[in-house]
């Protein structure tokens, strides 16, 4: 089905709706996000935003926090966030109490008076899972608009296992048909992981190589400079693999390993990955490597038990590294490798294609050609390739084709995931977010890793503070091919 703009006319009004208001999430990237849109003109021009939470606050008290993380480009910003606040509006109630939910429809309805035509409504859901039922079904009863169409975002996390995961499912499906539905996946909104597809699909070189013949591994890392932070308990809940590793780096697998869809139309898109997600047989616990993160060395940043909201004891890992394989023509036999956790060396996310060696080299002290897409910070392409060292030698020596954001694109911003998420949600471009189907299908892969490890309490390698992970990180990834070379150092922007 094609993409339906949300009120696409001057007679139409688009309500944007924020559940959870009050929370960290909505003030540190919905509203900033919101903002973002409104600044370069993406939000519908007759445009209100409800804030809707739990919390009692005065409006000028609201409007000051969701003001406190908004950046400024220039002075003209400063003037736009006046008229921005003026669109936003805060209304206190309860998730479970379909009384609030019909004072909050009255509120919708006060914004919407004054237009005749299409009288849209967006339903942000920056909500905990323990709210979602009391909320889906308190906005179906009393705020589902008959004017104007419906749309609803989920924030992950999407359960923690395969049952949890289908039972929100249901849950929500008894409310709100799939196409209504927004499962919101902030990786996929990432510049670097959009720019995947054209990578390959629009680039014939790439298309040419992409495949078991020429590639030895990939690997997808995500790395965090900074620990748990004091919200451990949260994070002992669900841990590094639910929290980073099925969701955000399996999408960017995905995406990867894809085969070409027959049009972008979102549901070819979603086709293909979820045939990709099929492919994969379950984990197993000797394709997995665990670790937890104690104190620095120096002793200034504590450990993960050290933080007094951790259960005493936990064996939650803060780190996981995991082997996937792809049981189709494209990638038998090829090793893609999954690295995420906290507390390591620097803040990065990445995707390494590393190629296999050069059949029948003539030449010694060659190293592998690596593709690297560097997701955050600093966002690149890069190609690591033997080049003839300048002057007299022969000799071969790594270099890098290098696409750096920062230094190719210096007149464009790049837009926060969120951002750019929402106006894919005002599209009505589901591309980008994840559907039902694909969400079972990668829960397929990992529950029953999660509950042999919860079972048995498989005790997680410990690492130092701020070094790179476990001590078998580097046997773990060289046991299944890939080569690591210590002499080359990327040049950051």
């Amino acid at each position: 089905m094609a993409p339906v703009q949300v009120s696409p006319t001057t007679n139409d009004h688009c309500c944007i709706v924020v559940l959870g208001a009050s929370g960290d999430l909505a003030f540190k990237k919905t509203y900033p996000a919101l903002f973002g849109l409104y600044r370069n003109h993406f939000l519908p021009s007759n445009v209100s935003i409800i804030g809707y939470a739990r919390s009692k606050l005065d409006l000028s008290d609201f409007k000051k926090r969701i003001s406190s993380k908004i950046k400024f480009h220039n002075d003209k910003d400063k003037l736009l966030l006046d008229q921005f606040l003026q669109k936003c509006t805060y209304q206190s109630g309860q998730y479970d109490q379909l009384d609030s939910y019909q004072n909050l429809n009255d509120a919708i309805l006060n914004t919407e008076s004054h237009y005749s035509g299409s009288r849209d409504r967006i339903f942000y859901m920056a909500l905990p899972p323990s709210v979602f039922a009391a909320a889906s079904n308190g906005l179906k009863a009393k705020c589902y608009t008959t004017d104007g169409s419906n749309r609803i975002i989920v924030e992950k996390p999407f359960g923690k296992d395969t049952d949890s995961s289908k039972e929100l499912g249901i849950m929500l499906a008894q409310s709100w048909v799939e196409d209504e539905i927004y499962r919101i996946d902030h990786y996929l909104g990432k510049e670097m992981v959009k720019n995947l597809m054209v990578l390959r699909f629009a680039n014939v070189f790439f298309g040419a190589v992409w495949n078991r013949f020429y590639i030895s591994n990939v690997q997808i890392t995500f790395k965090e400079p900074i620990g748990t932070q004091g919200r451990g308990g949260y994070f002992d809940e669900f841990g590094i693999i639910r929290d980073v590793m099925q969701n955000h780096l399996l999408q960017i697998l995905t995406i990867v390993a894809m085969e070409k869809p027959v049009t972008l139309d979102a549901e070819d898109i979603r086709n293909e990955k979820v045939k990709v997600l099929r492919a994969i047989p379950p984990l197993k616990m000797d394709q997995v490597l665990l670790g937890q993160y104690q104190k620095s060395a120096d002793g200034k940043e504590e450990g993960y038990l050290d933080d007094p909201t951790v259960p005493k004891g936990s064996v939650t890992p803060t780190f996981a590294a995991a082997v996937f394989h792809i049981n189709n023509d494209r990638w038998e036999g090829v090793p893609f490798i999954l690295k995420c956790g906290k507390a390591l060396n620097e803040q990065k996310t990445e995707v390494r294609i590393q190629f296999k060696d050069v059949a029948g080299n003539i030449y010694n002290d060659t190293v592998r050609n690596e593709l690297v897409i560097r997701v955050q910070p600093q966002e690149a392409v890069y190609m690591k390739f033997m080049n003839k060292e300048p002057g007299h030698s022969s000799k071969p020596v790594i270099s890098e084709l290098d696409l750096s954001y920062g230094k190719r694109y210096q007149d464009h911003k790049i837009p926060d995931a969120y951002e750019s998420l929402i106006l894919d949600a005002l599209r009505g471009d589901k591309s980008n977010f994840v559907r039902d189907d694909e969400l079972d299908a990668a829960w397929r892969i990992f529950t029953p890793l999660l509950h042999e490890m919860e079972r048995t309490r498989v005790q997680p390698d410990p690492y130092t503070f701020g070094t790179r992970g476990p001590a078998r990180l580097n046997q773990f990834v060289e046991k299944v091919g890939y080569a690591r070379h210590e002499n080359y150092v990327w040049s950051k922007v």
